[in-house]
């Protein structure tokens, strides 16, 4: 068959399937795309050539489109992304953001950045980087390090492996993430002559490895020893629709269950065995078993910095860790026995296993004494505060109090996804989407998006502050365009809360975190910049709602979830309004001399909470 390059890429991305547990779906569900001169003469023309059986959607900015399928990718467990083209230079590097947060977070997203000329006619041309070293090197190298796979078609006849090599990563639930194939724009265009079976249909089987028997036996007898366990629920057991599972097995063993951020939902929030949030945005329940804790047993989770609490949290020195993941790399963290399975078949083992097993009963019993403690808790952060602005935490309340239970919230950076991990009742494992593996300023109304296509039986409320909103709103428009309904809560609190607390942790006085005008000083501590983020929604095309207080949101959500259109509800809350704290550390340095009595008392803070950390070995 005598195709372009494109038009084969094109024909084969709507051939490929995916299956698990007899699921089977399409892969792609088309393509975003921005057009340039680099992709418009190939991948553009093949897209508009097979738009009927292969969708075409019009982002509005490149890294955007990326965020986009990546909240569909993780909506849908891993098992469908979408494909993502843009032109060379600027459209190409705008995309390497997007890539890092993909392979970071393990979630499958192809990119199709335009390249220069494979055949040199003219260099350098429009937007091609000169290096002296090589003219084989273009921009898309920068795609090398936050990809799991990259190659460059140079010629027609490197596009069957190439894909192949991209299906293999992209459908590996141990190895996925962002695929580059970089597509000089000439290339693109060639014609030649393809095997009829390169476009055959192909089902893409996701494996479930089982436990191998000696691990299994190693992490069981540790396991049965154990009087103070805890589960560490992580992203692999949703992404493995293991919940269930787990949820059988917490109830069988009576061993309490502490959720990372993208664990969170993996039991129901008032679940019997749910202590809800762990690490350095948890709840103190959690935080408190995790320091008793003498096994660990982790479950799908990478152990990032802010689930141990970098180092700080699991406190018994004889702690004992029992690692389950379908990644290697993982398991064999903190020291602990390496089970490389997946969450599913990893539970359904120990649970036969460990059949005459029971967490010893003082154990569930504080467990559950701790949870109600830290309930209470969240009953005080959601009740109104009687302040001249609402606080943080009474936004989060109401639109939990407003959302359905298999409502998703969509959340990336800032101070909420903190407040979000230890405050929000998930009943439902895809309830909850906080992007925080790579916690990108931007991604909310982008994966917001993703997120709805990928469900659009589901209201998806997106909450984002005023920091990140300025840095990506544009697909407001996108949303509006392809009549995808999102419900935005816009919180403007002047600044950057998050990183304005931090930085008067560390003794630095909130400089340069407060969106004001300059003044002679030679600060910007002047007053606050006049702008109307919800005149800039309703710019966009959203319908725009604006509420004073936590009540007035309540009704405003009510209103916006019988709406049609995507909509933006304004608030503006006090950014010097905390939630409870989850009594637990973070590790981030503190300057070691300074002439600010504020950061020298800062830094004997760090140096006591330093001497917690600890390696697991």
């Amino acid at each position: 068959m005598r195709l372009t390059v494109g038009q084969a890429l094109i024909r084969f991305l709507a051939a490929q399937y995916s299956e698990r547990d007899g699921d089977e779906r399409r892969f792609f569900a088309g393509c975003f795309g921005i057009f340039g001169h680099g992709n418009v003469a190939g991948v553009g023309q093949a897209l508009l050539e097979h738009a009927d059986d292969f969708p075409y959607y019009m982002a509005r900015n490149e890294q955007a489109m990326v965020h986009t399928a990546a909240g569909y990718a993780r909506m849908n467990d891993r098992l469908a992304t979408f494909a993502c083209t843009s032109s060379i230079g600027p459209g190409a590097t705008n995309m390497v953001t997007g890539a890092a947060l993909a392979t970071i977070n393990r979630l499958p997203v192809l990119l199709l950045p335009g390249d220069i000329f494979a055949t040199r006619p003219a260099n350098p041309v429009l937007q091609e980087l000169e290096d002296p070293r090589s003219y084989d090197v273009s921009v898309n190298d920068c795609f090398k390090p936050v990809s799991k796979y990259w190659d460059r078609i140079n010629r027609p006849e490197q596009l069957p492996s190439a894909l192949m090599a991209a299906m293999r990563v992209l459908t590996d639930p141990a190895e996925t993430g962002a695929v580059t194939l970089a597509l000089p724009q000439d290339v693109q265009a060639e014609a030649y002559d393809w095997p009829d079976e390169l476009f055959d249909r192909r089902v893409w089987r996701i494996p479930r490895p089982v436990p191998e028997p000696a691990a299994l036996e190693e992490a069981s007898a540790i396991l049965q020893a154990a009087e103070r366990p805890l589960i560490v629920a992580g992203g692999g057991v949703i992404y493995s629709r293991a919940t269930d599972d787990l949820r059988a097995f917490a109830e069988r063993t009576g061993i309490p269950v502490a959720e990372t951020q993208a664990g969170k939902g993996a039991l129901p929030w008032d679940h019997a065995c749910s202590v809800g949030a762990i690490g350095a945005t948890g709840t103190t329940a959690a935080n408190a078993l995790a320091r008793e804790a003498d096994v660990v047993l982790g479950i799908g989770t990478r152990y990032s910095d802010f689930t141990t609490a970098s180092h700080s949290l699991f406190s018994d020195p004889d702690v004992k860790f029992v690692n389950v993941n379908v990644a290697g790399f993982d398991a064999a963290k903190l020291g602990g026995v390496t089970v490389v399975a997946d969450a599913k078949e990893g539970i359904r083992a120990l649970n036969a296993a460990l059949a005459g097993y029971g967490a010893p009963s003082p154990h569930r019993e504080r467990a559950r004494a701790l949870a109600a403690e830290w309930n209470a808790e969240v009953d005080r952060a959601y009740a109104p505060k009687n302040g001249r602005l609402p606080a943080q935490s009474e936004v989060i309340g109401a639109v939990n109090e407003v959302s359905g239970p298999r409502d998703v919230v969509v959340c990336a950076a800032g101070s909420m996804p903190g407040d979000l991990h230890k405050l929000w009742r998930a009943q439902d494992p895809k309830g909850y989407h906080v992007e925080y593996g790579y916690s990108c300023m931007g991604y909310e109304i982008a994966g917001g998006l993703g997120v709805k296509m990928a469900a659009p039986d589901r209201e998806v409320f997106v909450l984002v502050g005023d920091g990140s909103y300025l840095m990506m709103a544009q697909e407001l428009t996108t949303a509006v365009a392809e009549d995808v309904k999102l419900i935005v809560v816009l919180v403007q609190n002047h600044g950057f809360a998050s990183i304005g607390n931090l930085s008067e942790s560390v003794g630095a006085q909130r400089f340069g975190t407060r969106h004001r005008v300059r003044t002679g000083t030679g600060r910007l501590d002047g007053d606050e910049i006049p702008v109307d983020l919800a005149a800039n929604a309703a710019s966009l095309g959203a319908d725009v709602l604006r509420a004073a207080t936590a009540d007035q949101l309540r009704d405003n959500l009510r209103e916006a979830r019988k709406n049609t259109r995507t909509t933006v509800i304004h608030i503006e809350t006090d950014p010097l309004s905390a939630g409870p704290d989850s009594a637990a550390w973070w590790d981030v340095p503190v300057a070691e001399v300074a002439a600010l009595d504020s950061t020298r008392r800062a830094r004997a803070r760090y140096e006591a909470d330093r001497r917690a950390q600890r390696h697991h070995l």
